[in-house]
């Protein structure tokens, strides 16, 4: 009899709902192993402060290198771009809703001078080049933590998925065009990983593995790859998958939270590829901006 696989993840009630979906397709069912990590010990600290990208991760990863798991899941946006040495991205689950929403009240509502609460560089870039009028604050925590601290300020900001995952989606005050409000690189995708010499689990894996979102979160990856930034640069990538096959990627970048967003978008048929070109066509834009 095949060995149930064991999933490595975070203890959050949105990562256990993330590594439940990928065991429950797993023949047999796989089991959880739940991991805590820098990010989730330390929410009074900014990410930029203890790490950045990476923070929640790096723990669930090393479940699997040491053999205490046989494969981690992951939120694919808290994924460096750069593979840990000795994984492999193995799956990557088919996408849910990748916008950013406000939480507490629509953008347009927002008082002059409004405070919006996001630990996000990219989310207050994006929000600031529309509305350079608003103030912003860190916010921290799990998904409870955060709504429960949302009647401080006047919004505040969060992944669409994460709330539709946790049966929150009432809480939405207003979605934000994601060709507009571009979203964090591998938002609202689940990414699994196992060691790079694990044929046995990696084969077994592939059955949670979508063909269309793995393409489109290649796309952002090598984008973000390219541009060697972590989560403390305001940046953000969002690509789709045409009929044809065909991909679109939008991005941006800003220097700084305050300073202008370059945007770009092009289309391509390699991934990586594609993600390579936009990320050298907004890095000469930020060149020669100054």
């Amino acid at each position: 009899m095949t060995a149930p696989l064991r999933l490595a993840t975070r203890g959050s009630r949105l990562a256990r709902w993330q590594a439940s979906w990928v065991a429950e397709r797993l023949e047999p069912r796989a089991e959880l192993v739940i991991v805590s990590t820098v990010g989730d010990q330390r929410t009074d600290v900014p990410l930029s402060e203890i790490g950045g990208q990476g923070v929640f991760v790096k723990e669930v990863q090393a479940a699997v290198l040491s053999g205490a798991a046989d494969a981690a899941v992951h939120s694919a946006k808290d994924l460096p771009a750069a593979a840990a040495p000795g994984l492999v991205l193995a799956a990557v689950g088919p996408r849910a809703d990748p916008r950013d929403a406000l939480v507490g009240s629509r953008l347009a509502a927002i008082p002059t001078g409004g405070t919006v609460a996001t630990g996000s560089a990219r989310r207050q870039a994006l929000l600031a080049s529309s509305r350079p009028d608003l103030r912003f604050a860190e916010l921290r925590g799990n998904i409870a933590t955060r709504l429960e601290k949302a009647a401080g300020f006047d919004a505040i900001v969060m992944a669409v998925a994460a709330l539709e995952r946790l049966g929150l989606h009432e809480r939405i005050a207003e979605a934000l065009d994601p060709t507009w409000f571009v979203p964090q690189v591998g938002q609202g995708a689940i990414a699994v990983e196992c060691r790079d010499d694990d044929t046995d689990v990696a084969d077994r894996l592939a059955a949670v593995d979508d063909h269309l979102s793995r393409l489109a979160v290649t796309a952002e990856r090598s984008f973000l790859a390219t541009l060697g930034g972590g989560c403390t640069l305001p940046v953000g990538a969002y690509a789709t998958v045409g009929p044809s096959g065909r991909l679109t990627l939008r991005a941006v970048l800003a220097s700084a939270v305050t300073g202008p967003v370059h945007r770009h978008t092009a289309e391509g048929d390699d991934p990586v590829a594609l993600g390579e070109s936009v990320a050298g066509a907004l890095l000469d834009a930020v060149s020669a901006a100054g």
